[in-house]
């Protein structure tokens, strides 16, 4: 006798699960890492107690409502689930389903927790992502409210009309595991955060380099090892569609780094390879297949890998020296770029590239095989749809990020000032992550009381007198 429910596959369980810890662990501490050591070493640990911080609220806000709403029954058209708790005993262990894509997959074998906890950490990283894009400049209480907000009025919207059986699941848009929900999302949203919040401060963006690169390398190695529970956990059964997600996004990811790197080398200003560079075009291939890396082959992937790269590359290039709004938007660590466009172009990739024979479900009696099918395999309205779902994500989401922060900006600043921003973390949160730095400071006569709202910032070698309080805000 085994200790399950007749409807419980422990095999699929434990994938989940497994895939869902691989996708958390893609945020903290691979995010917190990897942000953290490109970052100036000043904005360390603002940078770790924002990713953190973000994982923590997304959670909350995605078992008291927001869950229900990506993934529960229609509300609003097809266009938003109804909001609903998954904290009793039946949104835990009761059978995992979506009312919407009832009868049109099969049906999961593993409870409700596995499904709220793996679509959870989908939703925890997507704001992660672009905070990268309004690092050292954006006030850590004001982010503490944007993210239930964005993740209630935006990622839920969105989840719902690709994943959970909405508009653009019905017109039959592919997105297999988040390149519109996800990195599209999280690259128009950084996008406008960035340009509302403004830019750093013109020294810090003169002196943008990374404050420890073997940081960067464990946090960027985590993220690609993780991103194999990303897409291989999408197919929510541990079957053939699981295993050939996992090889296409290796696949993908290692030819997408090789191009950046050979592009660097070829075209570069000073034709040398990067490790920052690698790791630029290393996202930009984990983007890129995550629409598609169950619908393509291994041939679709390397396609995918190669394209989306160096499309970003020239576009990263050239974009923020010639075209508005790009040169005017401090996007810190070009998330527009490497999510942004990466993920736009691997939807519209799949629109081209899927391929039929690719069976995400096996048809079980009347009911015909799951698959997709793009342009160049006799399906060409396929990649109409996948612009139009591009469309709407990127309309929605710029139009909801820019009211979040618009409505918040009415009762506080949404920067920190401008004395803040010079010393970082010691003035934000009153520590620091390299205790060289506070020492820095003392040799400089900069000295600093209390932290946050309540700082105030002396200055011993202040020309106007010393002693002189730099800033000081009210409790």
């Amino acid at each position: 006798m085994v200790p399950y429910a007749h409807w419980l596959s422990s095999g699929d369980n434990a994938w989940q699960l497994t895939a869902a810890t691989l996708v958390g662990l893609m945020s903290i501490p691979a995010l917190a890492v990897l942000y953290g050591g490109i970052v100036q070493k000043k904005w360390a640990v603002n940078t770790m107690l924002m990713v953190f911080c973000t994982f923590c609220l997304t959670l909350v806000v995605w078992v008291l409502w927001a869950f229900k709403m990506g993934f529960g029954h229609a509300w609003i058209g097809s266009y938003v689930g109804e909001p609903g708790q998954v904290v009793g005993q039946n949104g835990e262990q009761g059978q995992a389903f979506i009312p919407l894509l009832k009868g049109l997959m099969p049906n999961f074998r593993f409870p409700e927790a596995s499904l709220v906890y793996f679509q959870f950490v989908f939703a925890a990283i997507t704001p992660i992502l672009f905070i990268g894009s309004v690092l050292g400049r954006i006030k850590f209480k004001v982010w503490l409210i944007f993210v239930p907000l964005w993740i209630t009025f935006a990622y839920a919207v969105n989840a719902f009309l690709l994943w959970g059986g909405g508009f653009w699941a019905q017109k039959g848009a592919l997105d297999f595991s988040g390149g519109y929900v996800i990195h599209l999302a999280a690259g128009v949203s950084g996008f406008v955060a960035a340009a509302m919040v403004g830019p750093r401060l013109a020294r810090d963006r003169e002196r943008a380099v990374p404050n420890n690169l073997l940081f960067v390398g464990v946090g960027a190695g985590i993220l690609w090892l993780g991103w194999n529970g990303f897409n291989g956990g999408d197919p929510y059964f541990a079957g053939a569609d699981a295993a050939a997600a996992v090889i296409n996004t290796n696949l993908a990811t290692a030819v997408a780094m090789m191009t950046w790197i050979i592009m660097d080398m070829s075209f570069g200003k000073e034709k040398k390879a990067t490790f920052l560079g690698g790791v630029n075009g290393m996202i930009c291939g984990l983007v890129g297949i995550t629409p598609a890396a169950g619908y393509v082959t291994g041939v679709g992937a390397i396609l995918i890998g190669l394209i989306a790269s160096a499309a970003v590359w020239g576009l990263w290039s050239y974009l923020p020296r010639k075209v508005w709004p790009f040169t005017k938007v401090d996007d810190a660590l070009g998330v527009v770029y490497t999510h942004g466009f990466a993920g736009l172009f691997g939807g519209l990739l799949v629109g081209l590239f899927a391929d039929p024979k690719m069976i995400v479900y096996l048809g079980i009696g009347k009911n015909p095989s799951v698959s997709g099918a793009g342009l160049f395999y006799g399906h060409p309205r396929q990649l109409l749809i996948q612009a139009g779902a591009a469309g709407t994500v990127i309309v929605w989401d710029a139009c909801v990020t820019f009211v979040i922060l618009w409505v918040i900006g009415r009762f506080t600043r949404l920067r920190v000032s401008d004395e803040e921003q010079m010393l970082g973390d010691l003035a934000v949160h009153g520590e620091v992550a390299y205790p060289e730095e506070e020492q820095e400071l003392a040799l400089a006569g900069i000295s600093v009381e209390g932290a946050g709202d309540g700082t105030k910032i002396h200055s011993e070698n202040d020309p106007l007198g010393p002693g002189r309080v730099l800033t000081e805000k009210p409790q």
